[in-house]
């Protein structure tokens, strides 16, 4: 997050000064990556299906594979990242709904200032925060990001802000204006805008005009009832399947009155979303911020996903001031929105400051503009001061569709198919409060590492077996860096999990439980050095089908290629290992911050879970989310397992550091045996003064009984050929 430098302002650009010194993302050696690629599918598989993928990845490499290699060596000399370009293309080119597949969301914590906890201050707040991160960042104020003084790159804020999904017939394109202006808000399925910032980016409004302009807005918006906003939530159909809605889309820009409406919100520097309705508990405040709420009156839609616009950057405001940013995932990971989403929960601290004392510093560097309605001449000297530049209107403007039949239909059939995803699936939270960091760590564990095989420990405590798990590791610190597959799933992890579930000793169970971390924290710094498989062989899968197909440079705008058939790709991109390792059981992100309460996404495997978690210091927070799996019994079980680890490691380190005995000596006084001091009273050895620990939550973990399944899904050859790249990167 941003580092606040009292009584400064920077002088010089700053942020992108150290993207020219950034390296690029090595390409592994092609041996290397098919030595990590078998040691990933090795605990997935059986012998006899890992010797048949073992076969296939040996002909890959005295075949095809050299060959390929070398034309993505030279193919990647041009460009910033040998990655980057079928990295795009495999989000673009998704065609299924974003909401709940690609959408992620954060919940932030609530605003500690009590003028601020109803909905327009705290919307308000975070707007006025929002556009002081952004002058700094277009004025290249802000501290470019880093990890233990290593520097990262800063290319993702250039699409944060300004930015949108835009469908088209042959999947989507990005769209950015980087000198966009003015913010769109919805209320009840109706769109507003008003201009925020000047032409050199600074702030238009105060917080009390802001406030002013959201109540207009409400004002006006509250005069539709609940049971009228369904019919023309234009809204929606950014929820719709995506080459639906390029056609939709394509309609909806032909009336000549349409087509200014959607540039106002593709140019939007982000959209804010005022709900009129308030959570009514933990699992319906994550489905709120990750899909919207679903609910019925008489037949009719009333829930808060009429209330959305999934194709932007979003900050959703509740009705009780609970608030949380939801973000297009495309251009931009967990890291970088979190930079943003904790720099404008600090700003929030300071303005509470600001309340109490006016010449409390700022985070960002934005004074008011010169051409905002309360912006005040300061006379000079002599008491005379020039008049300011006129003022920029600023007034809210409702944003007045023109819907014809066609698109009226397709908004109705746009809500039920969402309605009908969000019914089918369950989103459940669980804020655990038993431990966090501080008790991890001093035993001595990687917390990071220690909550994963918890993961992998409560699954197999439910379904008996081992899936694959996916997690992302950050390569910002290279030029255009995004993410690298962590496979959590190693033989040491899962010498673990039957460890666990056997009758061994408790000392057993965490030596297994420590190896398996120590792996896994060194299978993360592989992953963040660019040493891993996923992104290595998906890139040279993908120029393999560009060859197929005689164009190794398509454009962007040409149609999208169909996947070459089976039998013209190597073996290894036909062998079944290649389709389990895409396929994310249990797709997990760390993505934790103070300014945090929660964070969580879709699940990206139909029989599978989404996985986001905050790692706390005295707790955790986990957000999972499935389609029509036991997503609450899975948090229940993970609670579980973590009061039963707990209960293991307290009672190894008391068994370690018991106290000895007293003893009596030669002339009968009871002494302490550590320091020899007398004891006064009784010479009676006193009992050991341990106590039990009693920990809550139901536990079939450490009985031993749990019989070890060797079953695991069978995957069907080349059924996902093609669609081979873990979608949800956090």
């Amino acid at each position: 997050m941003s580092k606040f430098d009292p009584g400064k302002t920077p002088t010089g650009k700053r942020t992108f000064v150290g993207q020219a010194k950034l390296p690029k993302l090595p390409i592994p050696p092609l041996e290397d990556t098919c030595r990590r690629y078998l040691q990933a599918l090795k605990a997935l598989q059986n012998d006899h299906e890992h010797g048949q993928t073992t076969e296939a990845v040996e002909d890959f490499l005295e075949r095809d594979g050299p060959k390929i290699q070398e034309v993505l060596i030279k193919w990647a000399e041009s460009r910033d990242s040998y990655i980057e370009e079928f990295w795009y293309e495999s989000y673009l080119s998704h065609t299924d709904p974003v909401v709940l597949a690609l959408n992620p969301f954060f919940v932030l914590e609530d605003d500690p200032t009590p003028d601020r906890g109803a909905q327009l201050p705290r919307a308000a707040a975070l707007i006025i925060s929002s556009l002081g991160f952004i002058h700094d960042l277009r004025a290249e104020m802000l501290e470019p990001d880093n990890v233990r003084g290593i520097p990262l790159d800063m290319d993702q804020y250039t699409r944060l802000f300004g930015t949108a999904r835009i469908p088209t017939e042959r999947g989507c394109k990005m769209h950015a204006n980087h000198e966009s202006r003015h913010i769109v808000v919805l209320r009840r399925g109706q769109f507003y805008w008003f201009d925020v910032l000047d032409e050199e980016n600074r702030p238009l409004l105060t917080e009390r005009e802001v406030i002013r302009n959201l109540q207009a807005i409400v004002t006006d918006a509250d005069k539709t009832h609940r049971s009228e906003v369904a019919r023309s939530a234009i809204g929606v159909l950014s929820t719709e399947n995506r080459k639906e809605w390029s056609r939709l889309r394509a309609t909806l820009s032909h009336d000549p009155n349409n087509a200014p409406c959607l540039d106002i919100v593709d140019n939007a520097l982000f959209v804010v979303c005022l709900d009129d309705t308030t959570p009514a508990d933990l699992a319906e405040l994550c489905a709120n911020f990750l899909c919207g709420t679903y609910e019925l009156d008489g037949g009719v839609q009333v829930g808060t996903c009429t209330n959305r616009w999934y194709d932007k950057l979003q900050i959703i405001v509740c009705a009780d001031g609970a608030a949380g940013i939801n973000f297009e995932h495309t251009g931009v990971d967990g890291h970088t929105v979190l930079r943003f989403a904790a720099d404008i929960f600090t700003e929030g601290l300071m303005l509470l400051a600001r309340s109490i004392n006016p010449s409390a510093p700022t985070l960002f560097h934005a004074s008011l503009s010169p051409h905002a309605r309360a912006y005040k001449v300061r006379g000079n000297k002599n008491g005379n001061g020039s008049p300011p530049p006129p003022p920029i209107d600023t007034t809210p403007k409702k944003l007045e569709w023109k819907l014809s039949s066609e698109l009226r239909v397709g908004i109705r059939f746009a809500e039920t198919r969402l309605s009908d995803l969000i019914c089918q699936n369950d989103c459940q939270a669980l804020e655990f409060k038993g431990y966090g960091k501080n008790f991890i760590t001093s035993h001595g564990f990687s917390p990071d590492a220690f909550v994963q095989m918890a993961f992998q420990a409560a699954y197999f405590g439910l379904y008996g077996r081992i899936e694959c798990v996916y997690e992302p590791a950050m390569t910002k610190s290279f030029l255009h860096g995004r993410t690298e597959a962590i496979r959590s799933i190693q033989p040491e992890s899962v010498e673990f999990t039957k460890r666990f579930y056997s009758d061994a000793s408790a000392s057993e169970k965490i030596a297994a439980l420590r190896k398996a971390c120590e792996r896994h924290v060194t299978l993360t710094k592989e992953c963040s050095k660019g040493l891993g498989q996923d992104r290595h062989l998906y890139a040279l899968y993908c120029l393999l089908q560009r060859q197929l197909n005689g164009d190794l440079n398509p454009s962007p705008d040409d149609p999208a290629p169909w996947p070459q058939p089976p039998n013209k790709m190597p073996a290894i991109f036909t062998d079944p290992g290649w389709t389990l390792i895409s396929t994310s059981i249990l797709s997990t992100s760390n993505c934790g911050n103070p300014a945090l309460r929660l964070f969580g996404f879709g699940p990206v495997a139909a029989d599978g879970y989404g996985i986001g978690y905050i790692i706390k210091e005295d707790g955790l927070s986990v957000c999972a989310s499935s389609k029509h799996l036991q997503t609450r019994r899975f948090l229940d079980t993970l609670k579980g397992y973590l009061h039963d680890v707990q209960r293991i490691l307290v009672q190894l380190h008391r068994d370690a550091n018991e106290r000895p005995a007293p003893f009596i000596d030669h002339s009968g006084i009871l002494r302490d045996s550590k320091t020899g001091r007398p004891i006064n009273g009784s010479a009676d050895v006193p009992a050991d003064d341990t106590e039990e620990i009693d920990i809550p939550g139901y536990s079939f973990f450490d009985t031993g009984d749990v019989m070890l399944l060797p079953g695991k899904r069978k995957p069907t050859p080349y059924s996902n050929i093609g669609k081979v790249l873990q979608i949800a990167e956090y």
